[in-house]
């Protein structure tokens, strides 16, 4: 394999109008930068991180701060932000810990402070420990992929309006006993997202005259954490709602769990909402509103490059679409099939 002199001598130029044409740094003719990619690659040549470094300044390394990996959606903004990363050629740094550790806080306090980054992706970071803040004090671009922000470059859904439709669609079909499933059972760690999707339900539903008839039920954002909320909450027959909105798909897929399990027919006896589009949504037949976690995981790439290539542009929040998706677990409330007693149209 041929060094960065070789190839300069292959393509007749100079060792520094090699790094330009195969780093993108600088100006080099088509012609040129052609000629020396044809010889780099007859000589099987890659230009490292730090000889791209020495000429760009740039580490060519992206960090990306997640709390979890084992969840459907940040393993799929991964991907998307893996995928963009190497169309670019750069490299991904990836630091995870669960919110609230010893580990985490030494992550925030010390570990990230000391690695060279050309910028930093934070998905899903909560406000409480003040952590996207520590990311910025650190003087690289940051992009926040999620609800939360500091005034930095951000992409999400809009999980108030998210949970809003998902509500209106139920009102729409009649039901008016509507209950929201799902938000951390202690009440202490209620993500920022969720929060925001609980108060999307609950403005739904004062506008439609319902505020007599909220109710939110916390479990843990999981199917385990969706099933057993539900089995409690429609165990009994007199007091169970006639459709249920979950915080998110897995939470959701729990509850429609539960309502066989106990018999209870989905759509007839209970409709069931969720929000995300989870891979396992098309398999229950679950409506739901649909996010593309991939998709904002590139998008958070663009929004960072872009920063990187003009530092005093302005800061941008680009909400991703989030249409509902209708399929058949959710239906006009019938008064025969409900467990609620004197629920008229």
């Amino acid at each position: 394999m041929g060094g960065i002199a070789d190839v300069a001598r292959a393509a007749s130029v100079s060792k520094s109008t090699a790094s330009r044409a195969l780093t993108g740094a600088g100006y080099v003719s088509d012609e040129t930068r052609a000629r020396v990619r044809a010889a780099a690659e007859a000589l099987g040549y890659v230009a490292t991180t730090s000889a791209v470094s020495l000429v760009t300044g740039r580490t060519q390394t992206i960090g990306v701060v997640m709390p979890a990996l084992d969840r459907w959606f940040f393993a799929q903004v991964l991907e998307g932000i893996q995928d963009a990363l190497l169309e670019r050629r750069y490299d991904l740094a990836l630091y995870g810990a669960q919110p609230g550790s010893d580990a985490r806080r030494e992550m925030f306090e010390h570990f990230l402070a000391r690695k060279r980054f050309d910028g930093l992706i934070a998905v899903g970071i909560e406000p409480s420990a003040r952590e996207l803040e520590r990311l910025v004090s650190f003087g690289k671009p940051v992009v926040s992929v999620g609800g939360y922000d500091v005034g930095t470059n951000a992409v999400s859904i809009d999980d108030a309006a998210a949970a809003r439709i998902a509500t209106e669609h139920l009102l729409g079909l009649g039901h008016r006993s509507i209950a929201f499933l799902g938000g951390d059972p202690d009440g202490h760690r209620t993500s920022f997202g969720d929060a925001h999707r609980l108060e999307g339900y609950i403005d739904a539903m004062r506008d439609a005259g319902c505020a007599a008839s909220i109710q939110q039920v916390r479990s843990a954002v999981t199917v385990p954490g969706g099933y057993g909320a539900a089995v409690e909450l429609l165990g009994d027959r007199r007091t169970r709602p006639t459709a249920l909105v979950g915080v998110c798909d897995e939470v959701a897929v729990g509850a429609i769990i539960a309502a066989r399990r106990l018999g209870i027919r989905v759509p007839e006896g209970l409709s069931v909402v969720g929000i995300d589009d989870h891979a396992y949504a098309e398999m229950f037949s679950l409506t739901t509103l649909q996010q593309k976690p991939h998709q904002q995981g590139r998008a958070a790439v663009q929004l960072l490059m872009w920063q990187l290539d003009d530092p005093a542009a302005p800061t941008h929040r680009i909400y991703e679409a989030s249409p509902l998706i209708v399929r058949n677990s959710t239906a006009a409330i019938d008064d025969d099939a409900s467990a609620i007693v004197g629920v008229g149209r």
